[in-house]
């Protein structure tokens, strides 16, 4: 068997929900960490808010960093 590009269609119906809801997850997370960031003025955010915005588009992992380490509390 070889390990070769699979398209939508080669995906079963549950591993086609699992794709559709995790990309769900990391656009909602993204979009609302985006949100927060243009809201918050540059004194409440650790570092530049361009580079914080660059960070958020990184997986699940950018928004989840910018929550826990780029907001000053």
């Amino acid at each position: 068997m070889t390990r070769g590009k699979r398209s939508w269609d080669d995906l079963s119906p549950g591993q086609q929900t699992t794709v559709l809801t995790l990309a769900s997850i990391q656009l909602s997370l993204a979009l609302t960490a985006w949100t927060d960031l243009a809201l918050r003025p540059a004194s409440e955010v650790r570092g530049g808010k361009g580079r914080w915005a660059a960070v958020i588009a990184v997986s699940f992992v950018g928004p989840l960093v910018y929550f826990t380490r780029g907001i000053r509390r």
